[in-house]
């Protein structure tokens, strides 16, 4: 299966700015992206929906780090899916592509087959979002619980609990089929979010949302309100079969949508699937373990192996070079 883009904007996320209204966002497309990701497992359709929806959110909110930065979200819940995993990796230099990847970990046996909307299977739990600045840097960690009917949902209300930004995804992905290609998965969506404020500050304790929640009608007042308003409006009108392309390209659709709003784009971030996995990570995580460990996690064959949950790499370690008793060291180390 060849999982190269075929249009310009595939795999791309857009940045722009309403100029009049005082509002940024980003419009997204994962095509070959999220092929790749999703063709590393078998997952059944309601954990597909889940982590195609969570690649999606994570490289709309990812798009803002910078260089060399980490921006991990994850969705823990007490229903049949346990965990949807993404990272986002910032390019490595100015030019290059970002990297996304992802997976799902979920009990198959209490899964509802014929459940109509994938975001019941998470139950109650929690979305986290994670940015790791790199070596000597104290990572962040904002967290909201699951509430709200879609993981959009739940990250627009991370954004006005965390950061007291007024923030609205529209999103939509699936599986599609072009004139003499096989069926592929896109994905699209648009992200708005107010400009911050030099102080933010919201008067009120709690918000209207669920369980006294913030939510942007918390946080506006007059100009800004109205805008907010007007800008979402706007948005509203948006069709799925604009979000995700592929003959509508996404400056086009911001000028259908906000033309009066001044839309002002920027460059734009092309992605790719990509993962970290390698030998020495897999041999750094077992350096805690004595040798007794180890021996625990050797095969009748002799070995110990490693799969990695995103990309689906498979290691082949010999025991006697592992942990933190190693007797032997690793292939290739300097005698």
């Amino acid at each position: 299966m060849s999982f190269g883009s075929q249009i310009a904007w595939d795999d791309t996320v857009l940045p722009f700015q309403l100029d009049r209204s005082d509002i940024r966002g980003r419009v997204a497309r994962l095509d070959g992206v999220l092929d790749q990701v999703l063709a590393q497992h078998d997952y059944p359709p309601a954990i597909e929906a889940l982590v195609a929806e969570a690649a999606l959110l994570t490289a709309l909110i990812g798009q803002t780090i910078k260089l060399r930065w980490k921006l991990s979200l994850q969705v823990r819940g007490d229903g049949p899916a346990r965990l949807i995993a993404t990272d986002y990796y910032g390019p490595t230099e100015d030019g290059r592509s970002a990297r996304v990847r992802a997976y799902a970990s979920y009990d198959e046996d209490r899964l509802d087959p014929v459940a109509a909307d994938p975001f019941s299977q998470i139950g109650k739990g929690y979305l986290a979002i994670l940015i790791d600045q790199g070596e000597g840097m104290v990572p962040y960690q904002g967290i909201t619980p699951i509430a709200g009917g879609s993981l959009a949902s739940c990250a627009e209300t991370y954004f006005a609990q965390s950061e007291q930004l007024p923030t609205r995804f529209a999103l939509s992905f699936g599986r599609s089929t072009l004139a003499g290609q096989g069926e592929h998965w896109r994905a699209g969506g648009v992200m708005l979010q107010h400009m911050p404020k030099a102080s933010p500050h919201v008067a009120q304790e709690g918000g209207s949302g669920d369980g006294g929640l913030l939510r942007a009608a918390d946080m506006l007042t007059g100009d800004e309100e109205e805008n907010w308003i007007r800008a979402n409006t706007l948005l509203d009108t948006v069709e799925d079969l604009e979000l995700i392309g592929p003959s509508v390209q996404p400056t086009d659709l911001l000028i259908r949508l906000f033309h009066e709003e001044q839309p002002r784009v920027f460059d734009s971030q092309s992605i790719k699937f990509g993962c970290t996995c390698s030998e020495e990570r897999v041999r750094e995580s077992l350096s805690i373990y004595s040798a007794k460990d180890i021996a625990h996690m050797t095969t009748d064959e002799g070995i110990v192996t490693a799969d990695c949950q995103f990309c689906g790499a498979h290691y082949v370690l010999d025991p006697e070079t592992l942990g933190f008793e190693a007797d032997k060291g690793a292939p290739g180390d300097d005698d």
